[in-house]
Formats: structure tokens, sequence, C-alpha cells
């Protein structure tokens, strides 16, 4: 990750963050060590900048939001990532996200639903060094076939239901998390194939996220 406009300051605030969602429960050292490296004020325009090191979602335009630093964490942490795991984010937004994952394993995939965010997010992790996943443009809710099968897909959007082309898109023992429920709240499941049709599905905390779009999500 490039130290681009990264003082000891931000520096702090981001391992204070660190403790702060410790705290909040948070123990997987490695994902702590991802929120203390990833330099989130990058991801703010520089007007917002005070706002970056809060643990709260903000906008981003077209209609989008930079996750709270909890939800990421969590997320992240359910993941349960190892080096190796090949991942597929859906959802690219601000990038953030993806930055963190690029932390824990070199091997991520992202997809963006919307152009206009895609073509930002692309160009700035070009310029943080975090150039490094693959990204796309088009509808996540149906994945990445042409690069599947992935040991981990993150869906950072909220969905009606299991998206089955997701589901298809696991290898044996991987891990789909995703937010499932209504346009308010949804709650947290991850689902683990165990077998060709033989899928585990865990429920969590109840978060709120912007929908997902496409076939596999919401149609408007």
């Amino acid at each position: 990750m490039s130290p681009l406009h990264d003082t000891y300051r931000h520096q702090g605030q981001r391992r204070a963050l660190a403790r702060e969602l410790r705290r909040r429960g948070i123990h997987d050292e490695r994902v702590l060590q991802a929120i203390a490296t990833v330099p989130r004020h990058l991801f703010f325009a520089p007007a917002f900048e005070a706002h970056a090191y809060q643990d709260k979602a903000f906008p981003i335009g077209e209609g989008q939001t930079i996750s709270q630093p909890y939800t990421v964490a969590y997320q992240t942490q359910l993941l349960d990532l190892k080096p190796t795991d090949r991942v597929l984010e859906v959802g690219t937004g601000s990038g953030y996200q993806c930055a963190v994952l690029l932390q824990l394993t070199p091997h991520v995939d992202s997809i963006e639903f919307n152009e206009v965010l895609f073509a930002r997010t692309r160009q700035l992790l070009a310029t943080l060094g975090a150039g490094g996943a693959g990204l796309y443009c088009g509808d996540g809710s149906v994945g990445l076939p042409d690069r599947a099968p992935f040991d981990a897909i993150l869906v950072t959007a909220g969905a009606p239901g299991l998206p089955p082309a997701l589901l298809r898109q696991l290898r044996v023992g991987g891990r789909l998390i995703i937010p499932v429920g209504g346009s308010h709240t949804q709650r947290m499941v991850r689902v683990t194939r165990e077998g060709t049709e033989a899928f585990v599905r865990e429920e969590f905390e109840d978060f709120r996220f912007v929908p997902l779009l496409g076939a596999g999500g919401w149609r408007s």
C-alpha cells in the first residue's frame, strides 16, 4: 500500500480504531492488523477526512457508502482467510474492503455494479498501490464464473436471499459471507459448502447495507 499522504497522526488514528474494534469483539489479529495498516482516509474526499477513522459508514456518492470499519472487520473475520485463499468480493464500492482483503491474501477479485464508481475506484486502488486485485464491472450477484471456484466470497450489499450463482462458485470448503434480509436490516449469514450439493448456513448479527442489485439480488 502506498504511503501517499499517510502521516504519523493517521497511523495513530488507525491503531486507535483497531483497539476500538478489539473492544467490540473483533479478535482476529490479522484482521486488526489489516485495519491498522490500510489508510482509510485516502478513500475519502479531503474535505471529509475528519470522518475517516470514526467507526461509521459514510456516503461516497452514487447512492453508496464506505462501510463502517466494524462491519468491514466483522465480515472479514467471518471469512477466516488463509494467504492462499482465492476471494471474490461482490460490491467493490469505495475499494476500502478490497484493500483490507489484500492485506490477508493477494488473490482477490472484486466486481462493482455501478460503472461510475468502478472507474473511480479502479483508479484510486492503482494510485494507492493496491492494484493487485482483479477488478471487474458488472452484475456481481451472478459472480465471476470464468474465475471460479473461490475459497471465499464476500458480498458487501444486502440481498433478498442467497444468490444461487454465488453458491455454485464456491469450492468445497468455501465460505460465502452475505447480508440477507429486507431493505431496512439484514442478518449476516455465512454459508459453507461441504459437498457438491451440501451447504451449511449460520446466522450472526443484524446490519444495514445498501441493496445488492442484479439478477441474483434486487431487480430495481
